[in-house]
C-alpha cells in the first residue's frame, strides 16, 4: 500500500471516528434537555407524549386533591390549564395560587405526570419562565414584583 493511499484511509476513518462522537453527543445533549412550557403553549404545540419536560403557572385555586401520596392539582396561566398527578412529598410552600414549576412528561390521557415539582422561596421570587408565561397571558399581577 502506498503511502498516499495510506493517508486517505487514516484520514476517512478519523473522519467516521469524529462523526461517531459527534452523533453521541448530540444523542446525550438530546435526552438531557428539557423544555419549559405554560399550559396555553401545551394547548397550541404539538407535543409528543412521554416527552420529558418542565410546565409552570400557579396552582389553580380549588384543584388540589390528595388521595394517600398522590396529589393532583391544576397549573394555569390564566388562560389555559392543565391537570397534575404527583406522588411524593410537596415542597412546604406549595400552595394554592402559587407560582410552581413542575418537571415530568405529558401522558396520553393529558394529564401531566409530574416527577419533580418546585415552588417559588419567597413572595418575591418567580421563575422567569412563569412570569414570562403569565405576562403573555396577559395574568401578571406583579408590577412591583422582580420576576
Amino acid at each position: 500500500m502506498k503511502p498516499k493511499r495510506r493517508r486517505l484511509y487514516l484520514l476517512l476513518a478519523g473522519l467516521g471516528g469524529l462523526g461517531v462522537a459527534t452523533a453521541l453527543v448530540l444523542k446525550a445533549f438530546n435526552d438531557n434537555l428539557v423544555f419549559f412550557y405554560s399550559p396555553t403553549d401545551l394547548k397550541t404545540k404539538t407535543i409528543p407524549p412521554e416527552r420529558r419536560m418542565r410546565l409552570g403557572g400557579l396552582v389553580e385555586t380549588g384543584s388540589v386533591t390528595r388521595e394517600g401520596a398522590t396529589i393532583r392539582f391544576r397549573i394555569t396561566d390564566g388562560a389555559n390549564a392543565v391537570p397534575v398527578v404527583y406522588t411524593g412529598i410537596l415542597p412546604d410552600l406549595f400552595r394554592e395560587g402559587q407560582g410552581v414549576v413542575t418537571e415530568g412528561a405529558l401522558a396520553t390521557d393529558g394529564a401531566f405526570r409530574a416527577a419533580s415539582v418546585l415552588a417559588k422561596h419567597d413572595e418575591n421570587y418567580m421563575p422567569r419562565e412563569v412570569a414570562d408565561a403569565l405576562k403573555a397571558a396577559g395574568q401578571w399581577k406583579g408590577a412591583s414584583a422582580k420576576p
